[in-house]
Formats: structure tokens, C-alpha cells, sequence
């Protein structure tokens, strides 16, 4: 199975809208969401006798969306949106572990149904729970962060949220902070 295709297309506007679709084989349904990016995604699904039939679907997926102008966005030309707690220990407490587990998969799930890009990894570095997102949209990523931490309860007065160009990681710009900073440093 090819996993999830996930594609983007700028309006006449400028409005960056996305496509994806991807097999859901617990419930044997081809799932497609879209919608404007940063936005509440919609969602269709389609039974699916196998993965074979599936793949065939997604394959079809791909190629109407091609035809309409929607195309991957390459890594290098996306951005590292860094969401980042601070913490009272160096190496992190069972409870920020607990945070670590909670913030990953509330951002997960808030950023991919608003098309703002995938959670690629987290860590816990020098008093500090980093959670490395890779987004299209950097300001909209930011915002939506921000609505998670404080939906779900993140402590959200420890957030800080960093940004960088994929291809330049070592220099993130502070985008957030709860508690007054001009810089932002992993």
C-alpha cells in the first residue's frame, strides 16, 4: 500500500487548498479529506472491498487531482514549526513524558484535518519538550498550535513556537512565546 497521497493547489486568490486521501484497512474505507488549509477539513469515505481495490482507488485519486492542479509539496520547500515546552528538569519528569504523549497526538490530529502538515518527531533537549512539525504554511501552523495547546490543555503557558525553512534548521525565528523573548533556540 502506497500510504496517504497529500497534495496542495493555490487558488486564483492565492488560497492554499489540499487533498488527501489514504485506506483505512481497519474499516475497509478509502478515506478523502480536504479542504482550505488551516480550516476544518471535510470527509468522504468509501467502502473498499481489499487493498487491492484501494490502491487502484488511490492510484485514480492521484491522478484526478493532478489533472486539477494539485501537487506535492517538497520538503525543501516547507518549513520546521517547532512547538516547544518548557520543563522544570533537564531530561524531562513521567509527567512531561505523559505532555510529550498528549501534545504529539493532539497535534497530530489538529494539524493533518486542517491540511498544516505531519508531526515528524519529538525530543526532549536541556530543560525542554521539542515537538518538530513539518507544515506548507508557517503563520496558520502557528495559530493552529496555539488553539491545540489551549483546546487540549497543553500548558500553554510554557509554549514557545519556533519556524525555519526546511533547508536552513539552524535558523529558527520565535513565532510564539507565553512569557516575553526575542529568540528562540532548540
Amino acid at each position: 500500500m502506497s500510504g496517504i497521497v497529500r497534495v496542495y493547489k493555490r487558488d486564483d486568490e492565492g488560497t492554499l487548498h489540499f487533498r488527501e486521501a489514504w485506506f483505512d484497512e481497519e474499516y475497509g474505507q478509502l478515506v478523502m479529506n480536504f479542504g482550505v488549509v488551516g480550516h476544518q477539513s471535510r470527509t468522504e469515505e468509501t467502502d473498499v472491498a481489499d487493498s487491492a481495490a484501494a490502491e487502484g482507488l488511490l492510484d485514480a485519486f492521484a491522478v484526478q487531482c493532478a489533472e486539477d492542479g494539485y501537487a506535492e509539496i517538497p520538503e525543501e520547500e516547507q518549513f520546521w514549526v517547532v512547538a516547544q515546552f518548557a520543563l522544570k528538569t533537564r531530561e524531562g519528569t513521567e509527567r512531561d513524558r505523559y505532555l510529550e504523549e498528549k501534545a504529539t497526538d493532539a497535534l497530530i490530529s489538529h494539524l493533518a484535518w486542517r491540511g498544516l502538515g505531519t508531526v515528524e518527531r519529538s525530543e526532549f533537549t536541556g530543560f525542554k519538550l521539542n515537538i518538530f512539525c513539518l507544515c506548507p504554511d508557517v503563520n496558520k501552523a502557528v495559530n493552529a498550535i496555539k488553539v491545540c495547546a489551549r483546546g487540549e490543555d497543553l500548558d500553554f503557558t510554557k509554549l514557545s513556537i519556533g519556524a525555519a525553512p526546511f533547508t536552513e534548521p539552524g535558523n529558527f525565528k520565535l513565532k510564539h512565546s507565553a512569557k516575553p523573548a526575542t529568540s528562540f533556540s532548540l
